[in-house]
Order: C-alpha cells, then structure tokens, then sequence
C-alpha cells in the first residue's frame, strides 16, 4: 500500500444456485485467499450469495432470508481479515427488493449499494424481480441490530491511502449510456468496483473488455469487474468468469478460467496525479456519504508488470505501427515548417550517429510529402578531433542512400584557430576544448542554411534534453527539433523500423551498423581509430534515464517510487547501487540543465511526455533540486 499501490482481487467462486449457505462458504474460502496474498480489497460477482440465475426464487422469503443468513456469516467470518470484501446478494426494503452490493470490513457491513438500470431486454428479465435503485441516497437501515448506510451515491476511503476512494456500480449500470461510475468519479471516486452477471455470447468478451478498458481510461481510474462464471445456471445461459482489472485503459489482470482469483495492484497516487494534471475532475459539488475503512498503510508486494521501455511496446506488431505514426507526425511537423518558410532547403548536420540519422530520414520523407527533390536536404558531415572512420563512412552513405546533397567540411582548423584566438591549450581537453567543437559545427550550418535559403533541422532527443547533454547554442539550437520529444530508446526502434521497412539493402546495412555504433559525441580525440567517449558511461544508461523521465515527469512518482519501480523492471540488469547513482544523477542534471530547455526551438510532440516551454514541462530555470535528492539519497 505505500507509494499508492492497492494490491486488489476479483474472486469469481463455483456456486450452486439458490444455495446461500454453500455460497458463503465458498466467498469465505476465495476471500481468505486473496487476504493470503495480499489484497486489501475482494470484489465478488453480482447476486453471488444466491446465485444470479435463480429467477422467480428471487420472490421466495426463504431465499432472502437465507441471502441475509449467509452474508452475516460472511461478515463474521472474515472480520479478523485486513480486507474489505464486495458481494452481491438480494436486499429486500420497504416493500421492494434491491439487486444489491455488500460492502464488509471487520465484521460490519458498511454500506449496501444498490443497481440503477435493470436490464429487461433479450435474455434479461431484472425487472421482474427487483426495483431500480435510483434516487436512493445515503438512507440508514437497520441491518443485524446495527444501522448501515443504503444507497448509491457511497464512497469507500481508505483511512491511510486518501487516494484511495472506491464506488460500486453492478454490472448493466456499465453498460447505459450514462453510468453510475461517471458521477462517482466525479465525486472522487479513483476505484470502480463492478459486480457482474454478464452471460456470455460470441465475442462478448470482447466488447466487455474494450467497455472497462474504455471507462478506466476515460474516468483515470482503476475498474474491477468481477463476473459471474461457474455454477451459474446453463438452463439457457452460459456464464464464463470473465473477469478484469483495468487501470486507465490498460489490462492488469485479466481471467482465464470459468472460477477463480485473479490480483493486481492498482496505482491510486499516479491515477490521483493524473487527474489533477489534467484538472477535469476539480471543483466538484458532488453530494456523496464517505465511508472510511482500513488500518496503517504496509508494503504491496508488486505482481503488475513494470515494463523497462515504458516509450517502447513490447509487442512487436504494436510497436511498429507506433514507430510508423511516430515517424509520420515528425514528417508532417517539418513538411509544414518547409512549406511555411518557402525554404529552399533543409540543413543537416550528420555525424553518423543515431539522432541525426532519424533526423535525416524524417527529412526525406518531409521532402517526399512536400514533392521536392531530395536533393533539397543539405547534408553536412563536420570531421573533427573525435571522428572515427566508421562514423564518418556511415553520414556520407546515408546522404547518398537518401538522395540528399552532401557536404564534407572539415572544422579541424577553425577550431584550431579559435583555441589560438582566446588562448585555449589544445591539450586540455575539458569542457571547452568539447563544445568549441559543437558550437562550429552549429555556426556553420547556420551559416549554410543561410547561403542556401534555408533553415537547420535539429537532431538533439528528448533524453538529452532531460539530462542537458547538449552544448548550449551548439547542437542544443536550430530552427525547427524534430526529435525533441523522441527519447533515446525509442529513436533505436524508429531507425530500426526504417532500417526494416526502407526496401534498399544498403541502406539497411549502413542504417544497422549506425545502430550497433556506441552512442558518443565524439568531441574527445579518437584512439586507435575507435571512439574513445561514450555517452552512457559518462551519464548513465540510457534505459535507465528514460525510465526515469517517464516515472517521474510522466508520472509524477517521487524518487523513492521511481527506484522502487526501476529495481523491479531493472531486476537482474542492473544492482540497486547503479540505479540508485544514475538516479541521483538524472534528478541532479533535470535540475540543473533546465536553463537550456527553457529556450528550446519549435518541435512537433508525438508522444506523452514532452519538455517544451510552450506545451507540457514550466519549471524556472533556478528551482532547487534539494528535496528530490534529499529523498533520493536516503534510499
């Protein structure tokens, strides 16, 4: 439970129908279960005491009573269990009977949550049986000798997790036009528990699944669908346990079986910061009862998987058609700064590495799309100390594979002679003696583009951009940054995907050999004709920085999530003393650097996570780093 995780269960048990002692026996068991591995919360199906199918049963005193009988025993039964549990059963109340959900914790009942639309259509016949729920709020019954809250408009906090607020909807109130849930997020809810009866029918599921995926991601909030499944009669219907857990559109856990349990944890404190990111859930005069239940807040054992490349898919057919709308929106943003500046060129510094690379072949599409020559695109590579045969071979055969028009100019004397002008010693190689280097470099494409009537394209990535590895007004300036928002493992998949789809074997081979080149600047002489200055091992793996630009920025996790979650993605990759240095390291440089990001050029974003100034990321240039790395050394 801390850092916002609430380790939750949808527990689907073999029932027999119109059997209420047999059936609380049954959740008792399921409901130990989940307790043993940790779940705080247990959601049943729908009418699951009795069974949902008992039709004009439903009528019969004995079945209620019997309903009534069963969910004492489970209230008494589980009350030494650290674990609100949510089951379904009929409740009959001044002279109707309410298809309802239980809410138990510590042996009392907390509240009886009604449903609001009955299904009567098809298959379906509630109607018959019981009353809409709707208008009842927040009335007080008497239930076992004790009053207890009925109604629909319930919030169940946890008393140590504040972002942690469940409301309960049953099964066809998902189903509506307007559900339930809707209003409960509103008013705060952040966790959806839905009690189901769903039968099941060709592709059903399918269209369930993308229902609760749908509204976890259009509410920002966790859903639990818990369905009936076996047992359930067969008479006409059959029932498949098809249950799930979401967490903003995405599946956490998901059943496979007609019975059974299935656990996930859901991320309160990143679905609370999503929302208050995006703002649309403030100020809200919702009138909802608040009901608190739970003890101190404990460690989750995290079972949800946390991915290492949270900009990349996994899945190889996904990740392609992203890399493809990725590679277009790039292409598109430049195709309109061409056509809107009239250039009549675009200029490129190449160096044989991978962020210029993808800048080149963005350009040439831009070209392609704009119906120009792609003889339009300047392509300079700029020798200098630090350029390795390799590099160089691989800039001149990409602007050859491309069509682009290519220029080799050497910088070697110029920046000799501007160590001579303001007195650097050549043998020093410090930070001046490196960004000498790449502020010629910008000068003279800047200087090209204007004999060319055009304007220079930016190479420089968003991970760069996060850790401020640019040198400022060098390869940190352009007029137009097609890559600011491409973090360094993603712009890997992008010339990947280029090199796999592109239709020209020499261009495949020199685009794979670009990607098996260390990443480096190459501003450090060269040793052996080998690059002698790689990036990574002077600011850290890029996965690991990527990872945590995603955590922290994207999601708003503090330093001591964020290490939590890298030490379980980063599992057998690296030691938890290398995450926690280059941790430390990222909160340090995002700090520091971003002076240089408050002035960054124009560049399309494509993903979620962007740093510029003018759309996603203001942060004055002078903030203290000093409670982040406070946090961040303690670990």
């Amino acid at each position: 439970m801390n850092d916002g995780f609430l380790k939750i269960a949808a527990a689907t048990p073999k029932i027999h129908v119109a059997d209420p002692a047999y059936n609380a026996a049954q959740v008792i068991s399921m409901a130990a279960d989940a307790a043993q591995r940790g779940a705080k919360v247990c959601v049943f199906p729908e009418l699951v005491l009795t069974g949902y199918t008992c039709q004009d049963l439903f009528g019969q005193r004995t079945l209620l009573q019997g309903a009534l009988d069963a969910l004492a025993r489970v209230a008494a039964e589980t009350k030494q269990l650290e674990l609100l549990v949510a089951v379904g059963l009929p409740f009959a109340w001044n002279g109707c009977l309410y298809n309802v959900a239980a809410l138990v914790y510590g042996g009392e009942i907390l509240g009886l949550v009604p449903k609001r639309n009955l299904p009567n259509y098809g298959e379906f016949y509630e109607k018959r049986h019981f009353v809409s729920g709707s208008g009842v709020c927040s009335r007080q019954v008497m239930l076992f000798g004790a009053p207890t809250f009925f109604g629909t408009d319930l919030l169940f906090c946890h008393s140590a997790m504040p972002e942690v607020k469940l409301g309960v909807e049953l099964c066809e109130d998902l189903w509506v036009p307007n559900p339930p849930s809707i209003g409960l997020a509103m008013a705060g809810a952040t966790i959806i528990l839905n009690l189901s009866a769903s039968d099941e029918t060709v592709t059903k599921d399918e269209y369930r699944r993308a229902l609760v995926c749908g509204q976890s991601a259009r509410l920002v909030c966790g859903y639990v669908y818990c369905n009936a499944g076996d047992g359930e009669s067969t008479q006409d219907l059959v029932y498949t346990g098809h249950d799930l857990i979401c967490e903003n559109g995405s599946i956490l856990a998901q059943s496979e079986s007609t019975s059974g349990l299935i656990v996930s944890e859901i991320d309160a404190q990143r679905l609370d910061h999503e929302r208050r990111k995006l703002g649309t859930f403030q100020n809200v005069d919702a009138a909802v009862t608040q009901i608190y239940f739970g003890g101190a807040a404990e460690e989750t054992a995290l079972t949800r998987t946390v991915g290492k490349t949270p900009f990349v898919p996994q899945d190889a057919a996904q990740r392609a058609k992203r890399c493809e709308q990725i590679f277009n929106l790039q292409s598109l943003g430049l195709k309109k700064r061409i056509e809107h500046t009239c250039a009549r060129a675009v200029v490129i510094g190449v160096s044989g590495g991978l962020d210029s690379t993808l800048a080149m072949l963005v350009a040439a599409r831009a070209m392609d799309l704009c119906g120009r020559d792609r003889k339009d695109i300047l392509s300079v590579t700029m020798p200098c100390f630090g350029t390795t045969k390799r590099t160089r071979s691989n800039a001149e055969i990409l602007a050859e594979r491309l069509g682009a028009t290519l220029r080799v100019v050497d910088i070697t004397r110029a920046v000799q002679q501007h160590f001579s002008d303001i007195g650097h010693d050549p043998a020093v190689l410090d930070v001046t003696f490196e960004n000498s280097q790449a502020r010629e470099r910008t000068q003279v494409i800047m200087d090209l583009a204007n004999q060319a009537g055009g304007f220079v394209v930016g190479t420089g990535d968003l991970s760069e951009l996060a850790l401020g590895w640019a040198t400022y007004n060098g390869d940190h300036m352009s007029m137009y940054g097609v890559n600011a928002s491409i973090p360094k493992t993603l712009v890997r998949h992008l010339v990947r995907y280029m090199a796999d789809t592109c239709g020209d074997d020499a261009l495949r081979a020199c685009l794979l050999d670009i990607l098996d080149t260390p990443v480096s600047p190459e501003l450090l002489p060269a040793k052996n004709g080998e690059i002698s200055q790689k990036t990574e091992d002077l600011v850290g793996p890029y996965a690991l920085h990527d990872f945590f630009l995603y955590q922290a920025i994207r999601c708003g996790c503090p330093p001591a999530k964020v290490f939590r979650l890298a030490s379980c993605a980063f599992a057998g990759d690296y030691d938890r003393e290398t995450i926690l240095k280059w941790l430390r390291t990222f909160y340090r440089r995002f700090f520091t650097q971003q002076f240089k990001r408050s002035c960054l050029p124009d560049g399309p974003k494509v993903g979620s996570v962007t740093l510029s100034p003018r759309g996603d990321w203001r942060m004055p240039s002078d903030a203290v780093s000093a409670l982040w790395l406070q946090q961040a050394e303690a670990l």
